[in-house]
């Protein structure tokens, strides 16, 4: 194992240990060293990771602006800051072990880029889509009710995909589920998600589960738990069956939630909650209203409007 590999492994190992963050935001520490890595063993322009500079830094940083004439990869101001980031905390991880003397990046800033927001669902499109699967389809019927959860609750691919059946609470209409870092949060659910599970899990899941599918709630036709590329493609199809041409993925219902929850007058504070963000500067990009709303809500409230 080279010198590089070996540091990369303590730095994962503790981001995972210490810092206690989900299997894909290790997932993303490790792409994005390994981008690094291979970066200085093909410039050969050092042999030792104490050897890396703020010169070499910025050398790497004008390699990403630049497109890749191999695979015609380009890196967006975002992935770019994403990149400078994990060497940032790569690079305090080894100051703070006292592997290395300083870090290389103290004086690196970040580009400023554009807060790009996601396409949104209106309420009219959600209830087109969410009319769409045959509820009298096994499979369908799993698939309303993976699009009910995510419309009513927001939650993340990742997070769905893990909700068991414990986390279900009917009754008081709410769900467990752990984010981000192992954080554990409630989120009210409402009563047509609750309906539509009920119909899934007496209905649908019963035929679906098989000995090895334990207390996952969504599960495929084999029995096994969903996927994240099956969440996305069961969005796709639904959306584009409901007549709908937007760039869609899942993150796009997330948004659509947020969005609808603040234009109901929901504070955002409380959408900062359910969404599971720690910094509420995150929350703000999911609560772009549009200039005419705006304008309504400021002419019904505003005494002198």
């Amino acid at each position: 194992m080279s010198e590089f590999d070996t540091y990369k492994k303590l730095f994962l190992n503790y981001l995972k240990i210490e810092k206690s963050l989900s299997e894909n935001s290790v997932i993303s520490y490790d792409y994005d060293l390994k981008k690094f890595f291979d970066y200085l063993t093909n410039v050969k322009l050092i042999s030792s990771i104490k050897d890396v500079n703020e010169n070499l830094i910025n050398k790497y940083i004008s390699f990403l602006r630049k497109s890749d004439s191999r695979t015609g990869e380009k890196f967006s101001s975002a992935s770019i800051n994403r990149n400078i980031s994990t060497l940032k905390s790569f690079f305090r991880f080894l100051v703070n072990e006292d592997m290395i003397e300083y870090n290389p990046l103290e004086n690196i800033e970040s580009s400023r880029t554009a807060r790009i927001l996601p396409e949104i669902l209106t309420r009219e499109e959600i209830e087109r889509v969410l009319e769409i699967p045959d509820t009298g389809n096994i499979l369908e019927l799993r698939d309303k009710a993976i699009l009910e959860v995510m419309y009513a609750t927001g939650v993340r691919v990742s997070e769905l995909i893990n909700i068991e059946l414990p986390s279900i609470y009917y009754d008081e209409e709410y769900i467990r589920v752990i984010g981000k870092g192992s954080k554990e949060r409630i989120i009210p659910i409402g009563r047509k998600a609750i309906e539509s599970l009920t119909k899934y899990i007496t209905e649908s899941r019963e035929k679906l589960k098989n000995k090895t599918s334990g207390n996952i709630l969504f599960l495929n036709f084999r029995g096994n738990k969903m996927s994240r590329m099956a969440i996305l493609n069961i969005t796709k199809k639904y959306c584009s069956l409901a007549g709908i041409r937007k760039k869609i993925h899942p993150h796009t219902i997330r948004h659509s939630f947020a969005t609808h929850m603040l234009e109901g007058g929901a504070d955002i504070r409380i959408i900062q909650e359910l969404l599971g963000h720690s910094d509420i500067s995150t929350t703000q990009i999911y609560t772009h209203i549009d200039r005419e709303y705006l304008i309504e809500v400021h002419r019904m409230y505003h005494p002198r409007a």
